[in-house]
C-alpha cells in the first residue's frame, strides 16, 4: 500500500458566523495551494433555532461554484434567474455562480436539529465570467455503496471506484474534474477509495475519530470531529473508523493552477476583477444575467 496518501496537515475548523448570524464552523483556504480547486468548507450544525433561523437572505456570488449538503434540516434556494429548490435531508444543490448570481437560502424548519455543509469550488478562469447555472439532487438521487465491512458511503459528485465497483455521484458537470463523498462506519470499519494522484485530497471528520493512512509509516495518524487533513499525493484513500460511530466528508479534485484574489461572495484572478464584480452588483448589472 505504498501509494496510499497520508496525513500532510491537519487544520482545525473555526467558530464563526455568517448570512443572517447562523452559526457555523469554517475551514478557509483560498491562499492555501493543496486547498484547490476547493476554497471553503462551512459545518452548519445545531440543535438551537435561534442558531440558524435566520438564514442566508439575498447575496452575490461571481467566480465560485457552491455545493450545499444536507445531512438534517431543510433550506429553500431563491435565486434571481428564478430557481427555486428545496434542500432536505440527505438532499444536495449545486450552484455555479459564473458572472454573478443573487441567491437567498433561507430555512424551512422552525425547530429541530440542523446539519449540513456548504463547500466553496473555485471556477477556472474560463468560465468565471459564463451565465449561472442551478441545480439540485434530491436525496433519492445520491449515489449509496454500503457493506458490512464497509460501512456507507454516498456519493455526491464525480467519480470513484470500491472494491472494484464504479461509483459515480449525480453532479458530473463541474468546472473541473473532482470526487466529493460522506463515509458513515461503526469502529472497526474501513473503507478504500480509488483517487487519481494528480488530483489533491482532504477528508473534514464531522463525527467520531478515524485513522487515515498506512500504519506502517510515521505520517499515518488520526483525525478527530471538526479537524480537516490535508493529504500527500497517492493513488488510494485508507481510513478505518475509531469511534462507535464516525463520519466524514472526502474532497478531492484536480487543483487549478491561477491566482486566487477573494474578497467576500467574489473570488476572481485578480484585484482588478474584484472591482469590477462589485461596480456590476452595485449597478444592477447582476440582475440582468
Amino acid at each position: 500500500m505504498s501509494n496510499v496518501r497520508q496525513i500532510h496537515q491537519i487544520i482545525p475548523a473555526q467558530p464563526t458566523s455568517d448570512g443572517d448570524g447562523v452559526k457555523i464552523r469554517r475551514v478557509a483556504g483560498f491562499n492555501h495551494k493543496q486547498f484547490s480547486p476547493f476554497l471553503m468548507l462551512d459545518e452548519l450544525k445545531s440543535d438551537e433555532r435561534a442558531d440558524y433561523v435566520g438564514g442566508f437572505p439575498p447575496h452575490p456570488h461571481r467566480g465560485i461554484e457552491t455545493l450545499t449538503y444536507m445531512m438534517q434540516g431543510h433550506f429553500q434556494h431563491r435565486d434571481h434567474m428564478g430557481n427555486v429548490g428545496e434542500l432536505r435531508s440527505g438532499g444536495a444543490q449545486w450552484m455555479a455562480a459564473g458572472r454573478g448570481v443573487i441567491h437567498s437560502e433561507m430555512p424551512m424548519m422552525e425547530d429541530g436539529s440542523l446539519h449540513g455543509f456548504q463547500i466553496w469550488i473555485n471556477q477556472p478562469a474560463k468560465n468565471k465570467m459564463q451565465p449561472a447555472q442551478y441545480h439540485d439532487f434530491q436525496p433519492e438521487v445520491i449515489t449509496e455503496y454500503t457493506h458490512d465491512e464497509t460501512g456507507l458511503l454516498r456519493v455526491l459528485a464525480g467519480e470513484t471506484e470500491v472494491a472494484g465497483q464504479a461509483l459515480s455521484g449525480p453532479l458530473l458537470q463541474t468546472g473541473v474534474p473532482l470526487l466529493v463523498a460522506d463515509w458513515r462506519a461503526w469502529r472497526g470499519q474501513s473503507l478504500t477509495l480509488s483517487i487519481p494522484r494528480p488530483h489533491q485530497a482532504m477528508i473534514y471528520v464531522y463525527r467520531g475519530e478515524i485513522q487515515l493512512g498506512d500504519n506502517s509509516t510515521e505520517k499515518s495518524g488520526s483525525v478527530k470531529a471538526g479537524q480537516l487533513a490535508l493529504l500527500t499525493s497517492g493513488d488510494f484513500l485508507a481510513i478505518q473508523s475509531q469511534s462507535q460511530e464516525s463520519g466524514i466528508l472526502v474532497l478531492s479534485g484536480e487543483p487549478i493552477d491561477e491566482p486566487v484574489v477573494h474578497y467576500g461572495p467574489f473570488v476572481m484572478n485578480s484585484y482588478a476583477e474584484i472591482e469590477q464584480a462589485i461596480t456590476d452588483y452595485n449597478s444592477g448589472k447582476f440582475e440582468t444575467y
